[in-house]
């Protein structure tokens, strides 16, 4: 019988990653001589921690079942964010405990919110940090969407299970199976994207951080300016590309390296995705051309696909203030991150194949309407969908609009401006990152906010990233009772 201690046991284990993990932030700290060891001291402090998990939960066999996968899948994110705030609040930056676990949260989540307003001249450890932390949190929720959130059933997400038994007691032997292929394409496009970032003129250091951030969607940058800031339609062409392969889902890599050379062409999702990209970006070509951006044609095209893009995935990198561009910008941009990426990539918001099974749905009630005595058989990518299935996704994308919602609320009460809770309250849960308005805008920052709102932003990425319900079911009082 699984216990509490496996959850534990395995939480010791990410830990000592993720200590491990702060060792590469020290070793610039040493060689640029930045004055400050915080990184071997939360590096320390995080694999001891973590060492003391693994001694004091040992068992002849690990095993999980479906209750303490719910706890682990929630719990793990949780400490890895806490314990990734350590280097924040040891720096000589001057972060208070809810800025640094706002940052850390953010980083982990691949949110992309920040409270630093000058990136320009802060540690280039912190920076290369956030961009790790980013990094880590892509491949933590890839491999969670592939391997346990599908077994789990959350808003829909089993129709993108793995080949085999669905039983929970084999999660951990079918995630290292997984994982091994995942991890191998997540370096390899990682490091492609660094080396044609560093081709095309960024710095060797710009290029792995802006790399980590790419791949992982997460829109951490080292400059104010975000993308902006190095001026090279190059860059912005190669950040487009690799921000559009960490969208696709990572379960397509997984079946193209078992010998499905067709699966990129024949996936629905990804057809979905590039046909939403597509009619977006033509979109805001034409508004820029109605409202008579200043800039040349290919300007435009180049200015409207990159943020399109960027947005839409949840990257959140920016080339210009789209604040500017009128209130249309605002709406549409605001529509954009809550629709977001595929499931199964490192992208964010409601997702492509969400957003498909409703039409779908509405398609099948317009059908039975016109003919009520016929037999409507519903399916996606060449699976059978049950009623219940479409149910859980309808489900899902009612409680994500209603949290929405809620959270929007609770900003506003907190003292934040309508625009500010609105596109706040969007882009953390959704996971995209710069909100609208002056405030938290492309060109501002989360540091001017309370730090009541902080906490629920954090909340809400938390919530946004582990797909709502893998959260939500541990406030039930029933789930706790054996």
């Amino acid at each position: 019988m699984a216990t509490n201690k496996t959850v534990f046991f395995l939480i010791g284990i990410l830990l000592i990653v993720l200590g491990a993990s702060m060792l590469g932030p020290y070793a610039l700290q040493v060689i640029l001589d930045e004055g400050s060891h915080s990184f071997i001291s939360a590096s320390f402090v995080t694999i001891f921690i973590g060492v003391l998990f693994i001694l004091a939960n040992l068992e002849k066999e690990f095993k999980l079942n479906l209750r303490q996968t719910f706890l682990f899948s929630s719990l793990a994110w949780v400490m890895v964010a806490l314990f990734g705030s350590l280097p924040f609040i040891l720096s000589t930056q001057d972060f208070t405990f809810s800025e640094a676990f706002f940052e850390s949260m953010s980083g982990i989540t691949t949110t992309g919110a920040t409270i630093i307003s000058d990136l320009d001249s802060s540690p280039k450890s912190i920076l290369l940090w956030r961009a790790i932390m980013q990094w880590l949190g892509g491949i933590g929720i890839v491999v969670m969407a592939i391997t346990i959130l599908p077994l789990l059933k959350v808003g829909g997400m089993q129709l993108f299970k793995m080949e085999g038994p669905d039983s929970t007691e084999k999660i951990l032997p079918r995630t290292i199976e997984a994982a091994a292929i995942i991890i191998s394409t997540y370096i390899i496009l990682t490091f492609l994207c660094g080396f044609f970032y560093w081709v095309f003129g960024m710095t060797m250091f710009d290029s792995v951080s802006h790399a980590m951030t790419t791949i992982a969607t997460g829109g951490f940058s080292t400059h104010n300016d975000s993308i902006g800031f190095f001026k090279n339609p190059n860059i912005e062409i190669v950040a487009s590309i690799f921000i559009i392969l960490g969208s696709i889902p990572f379960i397509s890599y997984l079946k193209f390296a078992q010998g499905n050379r067709k699966v990129f062409f024949n996936d629905v999702q990804i057809k979905g995705l590039i046909y939403l990209l597509v009619i977006s970006i033509t979109v805001m070509f034409f508004y820029l051309m109605f409202i008579s951006y200043e800039s040349s044609l290919l300007d435009k095209i180049r200015v409207s696909s990159f943020n399109v893009i960027s947005i839409l995935s949840g990257t959140g990198y920016v080339t210009d203030d789209f604040g500017l561009w009128g209130k249309f910008s605002l709406v549409f941009f605001l529509l954009l991150m809550f629709i977001g990426g595929c499931a199964g990539s490192t992208a964010c918001g409601i997702k492509i194949f969400r957003l498909q099974m409703l039409l779908i749905f509405l398609k099948n009630q317009i059908q039975k309407l016109i003919s009520p005595n016929s037999v409507i058989i519903t399916k996606y990518n060449n699976q059978k969908i049950s009623d219940n299935f479409i149910n859980s996704v309808i489900i899902f994308i009612f409680t994500f609009l209603f949290i929405f919602l809620i959270m929007a609320m609770l900003l506003s009460i907190s003292g934040l401006d309508f625009i500010t809770s609105i596109s706040g309250a969007a882009s953390s849960i959704s996971n995209v990152g710069p909100g609208l308005g002056d405030i938290i805008g492309p060109n501002g920052n989360y540091q001017a906010i309370p730090d009541i709102s902080k906490w629920i932003l954090s909340i809400g990425m938390l919530l946004g990233r582990l797909e709502l319900f893998a959260v939500l079911v541990l406030f039930f009082p029933s789930f706790w009772r054996n």
